[in-house]
């Protein structure tokens, strides 16, 4: 049986050589994002149904009866969909080669480069790094986390970053920087190359609005973004509900991403909906709100996403309290006993009520708008 493997350590050469070993087996691997708190760890696992929990300590075997991993399968990536429930898209080692000679051969490097990975593994961007390396036969070096010293001090070629972290170092240090995430900033430096992309497309197949070789990009009548090409996720894995299939008949990927082709360009305008991208991490406002509303003296709250120079977005909370005060230390606290620290609020804005639709639907947009005003 093949099976799916949860790697729950942190990045570093352990992990890339279980990558490598679980792939000699024939099983598929989940890198488990090591910011999740240990409720949300296990919730993951479950619901993407896997077989077996690899730890810097040792192997556990989790279930035998879940689904098997189908032949050439990978990698199977956690992210979040429309819901904010936890999506599993599946990559096979077909697609994983495909992306990563294709981005080699847009940015003309090979066995010549040093990959550094500093984004985390468990995201599509970092892991992208190190399938990007093997495949080519390039230098890797693989950190934790982001560290503005250590970056630097690596002597690395190539490097993905997002925003946040661009703009924390001197990028004329590498030879070529990839960009994605969060909306880039206005002036960037000749050697920074912008992407777009999905999880489910293997990451950014688009560098500087030009589709790499091997992908097609189209718009839809409605304006939704569509890419099709060989790295395009094989499905979702979820045991607990079926959330649908993005890819049409016609192995079209759509998006939910809204956007327009001006000549061989794309232009995208935003995506079709609430999700916050702040510091290249995807945030939605229901489950911050969920873990807001738990709070004692919190008694109703909305939460969206504001621009923000240095984070892209931030997260921004509108809170009705019981007439106590409340600091947005104590919140951020709170958030990140459920959620990730990225989720939690930057910004507290108190406020008398919260405007709702005859449906009972917050008014985020107005809230927002409100917001910018004043700034």
């Amino acid at each position: 049986m093949r099976k799916l493997v949860a790697l729950d350590m942190a990045a570093g050469p352990t992990l890339v050589e279980q990558v490598l070993q679980r792939w000699d087996e024939g099983d598929a691997v989940l890198v488990v994002d090591q910011r999740l708190p240990q409720p949300a760890k296990r919730e993951l696992v479950t619901e993407l149904g896997v077989h077996e929990i690899a730890t810097a300590g040792g192997a556990t075997t989790l279930s035998t009866t879940n689904p098997p991993m189908d032949d050439g399968d990978a990698l199977v990536v956690a992210t979040s969909g429309s819901t904010g429930m936890s999506k599993g898209v599946v990559h096979t080692h077909d697609g994983l080669r495909s992306a990563s000679l294709s981005s080699a051969t847009a940015l003309r490097c090979g066995a010549d480069a040093h990959w550094l990975a500093c984004l985390p593994l468990s995201h599509i961007g970092g892991f992208g790094v190190v399938t990007r390396a093997l495949h080519t036969g390039a230098r890797l070096t693989v950190h934790s986390s982001f560290d503005p010293v250590a970056v630097l001090d690596v002597g690395a070629s190539h490097v993905s970053l997002v925003a946040t972290a661009l703009q924390r170092i001197d990028a004329t240090r590498f030879t070529r920087v990839l960009l994605g995430g969060s909306r880039p900033p206005a002036n960037l430096p000749a050697n920074v190359t912008t992407t777009y992309g999905l999880t489910e497309s293997c990451g950014g197949i688009v560098y500087d609005r030009q589709p790499i070789p091997g992908v097609e990009v189209t718009v839809s009548a409605s304006g939704e973004v569509l890419l099709r090409g060989p790295m395009i996720m094989r499905g979702y894995r979820n045991m607990s509900r079926d959330i649908g299939h993005p890819i049409d008949e016609n192995g079209w990927l759509h998006t939910g991403d809204l956007g327009e082709l001006r000549g061989e360009e794309l232009h995208v305008a935003g995506r079709a909906g609430d999700l916050i991208i702040t510091g290249g991490e995807n945030v939605w406002p229901e489950q911050v709100e969920s873990a807001l509303s738990t709070h004692p003296l919190v008694r109703d709250v909305v939460v969206a996403g504001a621009n923000d120079a240095e984070w892209g977005q931030r997260v921004v909370a509108w809170i009705v309290t019981d007439g106590s005060e409340i600091s947005l230390d104590a919140l951020r606290d709170h958030v990140s006993s459920v959620l990730p620290r990225f989720a939690a609020p930057r910004q507290l804005v108190i406020v008398e009520r919260i405007p709702r639709t005859a449906l009972g639907k917050p008014r985020r947009n107005e809230l927002v708008k409100q917001l910018e005003s004043l700034s």
